[in-house]
């Protein structure tokens, strides 16, 4: 028998002489050593304040928003389990179903085409332009701009007495339009204002991607004889792929959420024309008091929002 066969034998031999027992080595729980569970510990306590904000500010409401969706609340008295009635009135509501195509069709519009200008605008602002940075700071002064001041300017340019907008059709011979009256007008002037205010965000994201794509790949691309299209269609999209998701997924989750807009321009008139899901809700909650409706409105508009965020990411996921 070797030494060490031998060293646990006289081990326990000299614990039993000395009348002391052997104390094993401290287990490690989980596979973690003791600094590890330490550290861990210490990552817990500093997220857990930020995890009660959101478990006390977003998944309460969330949890209480499903519960009072299936109640008829109205705030001044406690709320009455009505199982699917909320959901089955919603359904059959011409208001609220046009609602959902004209924010349907409103996000329709709006994305592609923000998506669309802000990639050629910050394309071109990458190019080392001169005043490139006012440039860029006039695109995406929009963003940051309160939108209710933003929708009182274009309140003016949309006037159909004293308007710029149709002052402008009017230099060049063209007749003006009641832009927000009209319902065959009204719902694309707010298109306008939503594509036009969400290019500047749009247009920063694309420039921190394009300023993140090697180079050297445009330099091989020349020396092939590549064209300045050939370049943007096989190097710049390609490689923009990732921002390309992010910007469409907020782009969306942005489009369904439009609210000051429609409350500014034209309070979801002319006969309902521009009335959007969350507008409803706005209604359903604080016109008419509804509030479990109101609820079950939010879900429906939550649900629709996660749909397109899956179909979304199904279609631009990168192959593996």
């Amino acid at each position: 028998m070797t030494a060490i066969d031998q060293a646990p034998q006289a081990l326990a031999a000299g614990s039993k002489a000395t009348g002391d027992v052997a104390v094993p080595p401290r287990r490690r729980r989980w596979g973690l050593s003791d600094a590890e569970r330490k550290k861990r510990r210490s990552g817990w306590l500093m997220v857990a304040p930020s995890a009660l904000h959101i478990g006390l500010w977003t998944l309460v409401p969330v949890i209480a928003t499903f519960y009072l969706s299936f109640t008829d609340y109205n705030i001044f008295a406690a709320p009455n389990w009505i199982w699917f009635d909320n959901y089955i009135e919603m359904f059959q509501d011409p208001v609220f179903v046009k609602s959902i195509w004209n924010t349907v069709w409103y996000t329709f519009w709006t994305v592609p085409v923000s998506m669309a200008i802000a990639l050629v605008v910050a394309v071109a602002l990458n190019q080392g332009l001169k005043l490139q940075k006012f440039y860029r700071t006039a695109f995406f002064l929009p963003q940051v701009t309160a939108t209710v001041a933003i929708a009182m300017v274009w309140l003016w340019i949309f006037n159909p007495q004293y308007g710029l907008l149709n002052a402008a059709l009017e230099a060049v011979g063209l007749p003006g339009q009641a832009w927000l009256v009209d319902p065959a007008w009204a719902l694309w002037s707010v298109i306008l204002v939503g594509a036009w205010q969400g290019i500047g965000i749009k247009m920063l994201i694309y420039i921190a991607a394009l300023q993140n794509i090697d180079e050297s790949l445009y330099e091989a691309a020349a020396l092939d004889g590549a064209s300045a299209a050939r370049k943007f269609w096989s190097i710049t999209v390609p490689m923009l792929k990732p921002a390309t998701f992010f910007v469409f997924i907020i782009s969306i989750i942005g489009a369904f959420q439009v609210f000051d807009q429609i409350y500014v321009l034209t309070d979801g008139g002319p006969a309902n024309a521009t009335t959007m899901m969350t507008y409803e809700v706005y209604r359903s909650a604080f016109q008419e008091f509804r509030m479990g409706m109101a609820s079950a409105q939010s879900v429906v508009l939550f649900a629709f929002l996660l749909v397109m965020t899956l179909i979304s990411r199904r279609v631009t996921k990168e192959d593996d």
